[in-house]
């Protein structure tokens, strides 16, 4: 479940009227750019003709203990969001996403989820904002939780509209926004390999580990596996590019083929230092961009076994291109999946955040182009000052390392909506990250 808000800015793009609940639910996948699937999805309204504002989003907790409070957390971040942003919100239109389990009707999925849609309107409505509209979306059919009457709600539910038969669609092709198919489809291009496919990839990671590893420990070790890790990635953003895309399976798996388990374990560890990593997201604009969030792609897949929370790191450069390229879509689903695996790593918080607050991505791209300049410019130099510069740098002590996700007991983060401000800019420049990667392979060591 993703546990971070996906809060969006109000579009400048062409004003359209949607009337009622039809064309609220029809408009669900335009307004995030997919199909949310087993997702709350809450959209804040503003002025007296509703103009869209902030819009959030949150996996539905499983448990219904948790719908209360998460209910309150989630109407608190978006209208603190909206106002931090734009303005208090003047309503609320709220979606529920989610397809019938095994052996449920989608009218019995409606009514389950009954409660938690109560929840939401009550917490909106503590803090002043009424909820316009709750609807619940599943299996091609949608449900109104504030209209009483039978003749235009009824039990079994009213059919979604033809894909593309719609006013919102017709603006969404007018304007050029593409829906990108639903977030299960978004989210599987970035998902570990089942564990048929993943042992010889576990097998690569476990033997890159025991080499890597005292390696970074030791300071002049560090920078030659940084070194090492950005050749190599290099040479696979290189091999990716030169190798032909089409839809995204193809792609996936064509990308899949032409890396090893070997290169992809040393990548993937050598990621880990936030250094390298930050080096690797000056990988951000034009085909170099195409190419880099192919191998972020590609690198996260492999990410199995107990070295799942290895994949925030190229999940978080996979987000930050996506962003960076425009994608903002698919830069929510990458950097949520990157806190899933590691609710902790201050890179994608910071990115998250940035994104969903809808600034500038530019702000850190200049901030990268200006690091990638001054250090061609000390590489280049050959004077005293030069040498000495990069001999500080190379006494900075290495950073702990981590244990697979299987090796340690680690404190269940809190479910909670993020949406406060940050400045992205600063997190690359001037490095404040988490310093507590750690890379340790399985085995190497006692559990905590």
């Amino acid at each position: 479940m993703n546990k971070h808000d996906e809060t969006a800015g109000p579009s400048d793009a062409q004003q359209i009227t949607l009337r009622g609940p039809a064309e609220l639910a029809d408009a669900l996948p335009y307004l995030m750019g997919f199909h949310p699937n087993d997702s709350v999805v809450m959209v804040a309204l503003h002025g007296g003709r509703g103009r869209f504002g902030g819009r959030l989003r949150l996996g539905i907790p499983q448990q219904r203990e948790e719908w209360a409070p998460v209910a309150d957390q989630l109407a608190r971040s978006l209208i603190v969001g909206s106002e931090r942003r734009d303005s208090r919100p003047d309503a609320i239109v709220v979606f529920l996403c989610q397809d019938p389990a095994e052996g449920e009707s989608a009218p019995r999925t409606m009514e389950r989820l009954r409660p938690l849609a109560q929840c939401l309107r009550t917490a909106c409505g503590a803090l002043d904002v009424p909820v316009l509209e709750a609807l619940c979306i599943s299996d091609g059919r949608y449900w109104s939780y504030c209209c009483p009457d039978d003749r235009c709600c009824p039990a079994e539910g009213n059919p979604l509209a033809l894909p593309g038969t719609t006013v919102m669609a017709a603006a969404a092709a007018y304007a050029g926004i593409q829906v990108r198919g639903s977030l299960r489809d978004m989210e599987a291009r970035l998902t570990p390999w089942d564990p048929a496919a993943a042992q010889e990839q576990e097998r690569a990671l476990d033997s890159a580990g025991a080499v890597l590893v005292s390696r970074i420990l030791d300071a002049d070790g560090r920078g030659e596996v940084a070194g090492e890790t950005l050749a190599l990635a290099r040479e696979l953003t290189r091999r990716l590019g030169n190798a032909p895309a089409g839809g995204a399976a193809v792609t996936d798996a064509g990308d899949d083929g032409l890396i090893t388990c070997e290169e992809a374990a040393a990548v993937i560890l050598g990621l880990q230092d936030r250094e390298t990593r930050d080096r690797a997201a000056e990988w951000m604009e034009g085909r170099e961009a195409e190419a880099a969030l192919r191998l972020w792609r590609a690198l996260a897949r492999r990410c199995v076994g107990p070295y799942v929370e290895h994949a925030a790191a190229p999940l978080t450069l996979a987000g930050w291109v996506s962003w960076s390229t425009g994608d903002e879509a698919g830069a929510r689903v990458a950097l949520g999946l990157a806190l899933r695996a590691d609710p902790d790593y201050t890179f994608a918080q910071l990115l998250h955040q940035a994104c969903n607050q809808g600034l500038d991505p530019e702000t850190l791209r200049r901030c990268l182009r200006g690091e990638r300049v001054l250090r061609d410019r000390r590489e280049g130099d050959g004077s005293t000052n030069g040498r000495a510069g990069r001999q500080a740098g190379s006494r900075r002590g290495p950073r702990p390392v981590r244990d697979p996700a299987g090796k340690r007991k680690r404190k269940p983060a809190p479910r909670q909506a993020r949406s406060t401000g940050s400045r992205p800019g600063t997190a690359v420049g001037r490095g404040r990250v988490r310093d507590a990667r750690r890379l340790d392979h399985r085995g190497a060591g006692r559990r905590e």
